[in-house]
């Protein structure tokens, strides 16, 4: 009785934070569609050959559709009539997230072999960890199973996605609002080890802050001028633009974060331990990462029967 008890707990537990986690599987697709991951994994990887900085965008959509609202293909609906607006044109996320094109064009492949079966939101999680591993990080393996949304949330998108201005109290607190310790938020901000930033992103620390490697403020100032140029880019890791590796963090060490809130993990703070060690131990970040994201593909899945599997990842069936 204690036992069943106990069961009952856990069970309410999970349903009450949304943690639909024991619904998820690694094999879910593979009887019902066998060369789904296959699929998905070969357009990545041309996607990625094509323009490396796709790797990073596919990984960043990933992120940007769980912290709002969970894991359920939300970001990628279009604003399909004036009385549904999507999370596309949220401030985050307007001219700034990429890589729609890749994805529409994955569901076309796996819709041919599988129609109605595989979800947007599962195709943004393994797209995500097939660019991390085709840049040189680390993979693992995806839960899958989830199911896309019919709703977007605009107020929520604006709201629910850490800032690159944000303080490091803000960030932890952000990240635990999600559920996550500020040992995984350190992992997964170890992202921005590739990937692009706009001028209007870092103009402030670069022309404000002082914990600025002299050197980096210098070059990113011939890009970024005071006024102007917004969209102007450059490397969120100037050491290793591309390469998914630990080199964000050693840039962090020596005061060459690019944003903000990426060098408020390493400012005299609660975060700064961390970040040294995996400046120094590649291998422990892979790690966490890979953890970290296992994680947070797992936020408020849609299962069972709620949701839908979309046709076309852009608009609800």
């Amino acid at each position: 009785m204690a036992f069943s008890s106990q069961i009952y707990g856990l069970y309410f537990f999970m349903l009450l934070f949304g943690l639909s986690y024991a619904q998820l599987s690694s094999n879910y697709y593979a009887t019902t569609c066998p060369k789904a991951l296959y699929t998905i994994k070969t357009a990545v990887l041309n996607a990625v050959a094509k323009e490396h900085r796709m790797g990073a965008s596919l990984l960043r959509m990933h992120f940007h559709d769980c912290f709002v609202n969970g894991c359920d293909a939300s970001v990628l609906l279009d604003d399909v009539s004036p009385s549904f607006t999507g999370e596309k044109t949220a401030s985050p996320n307007a001219n700034s997230l990429r890589g729609f094109e890749v994805i529409d064009s994955i569901k076309s492949q796996v819709e041919s072999i599988c129609p109605g079966v595989v979800s947007c939101a599962d195709i943004l999680a393994v797209a995500a960890r097939d660019s991390v591993a085709s840049l040189g990080g680390p993979s693992w393996q995806v839960e899958l199973g989830r199911r896309d949304s019919t709703t977007a949330s605009y107020s929520a998108a604006n709201t629910d996605l850490p800032s690159p201005l944000m303080d490091l109290s803000d960030l932890i607190s952000s990240f635990s609002n999600r559920g996550f310790t500020a040992k995984e938020m350190v992992a997964l901000a170890g992202a921005h080890t590739t990937g692009q930033a706009r001028c209007l992103m870092f103009r402030s620390r670069v022309y404000n802050e002082t914990n600025i490697d002299s050197t980096l403020a210098t070059s990113l100032k011939s890009s970024c001028p005071s006024t102007g140029n917004d969209t102007n880019l450059s490397p969120l890791d100037a050491t290793s633009p591309v390469i998914f590796d630990n080199a964000y963090f050693t840039n962090l060490v020596n005061n060459k974060g690019l944003l903000h809130s990426d060098q408020q993990l390493f400012s005299g703070g609660s975060t700064d331990s961390q970040v040294k060690t995996y400046s120094t131990n590649p291998v422990t970040f892979y790690t966490d990462f890979a953890n970290a994201m296992l994680k947070m593909g797992k936020l408020s899945p849609l299962t069972g029967t709620d949701g839908q599997i979309r046709t076309n990842c852009r608009k609800v069936n």
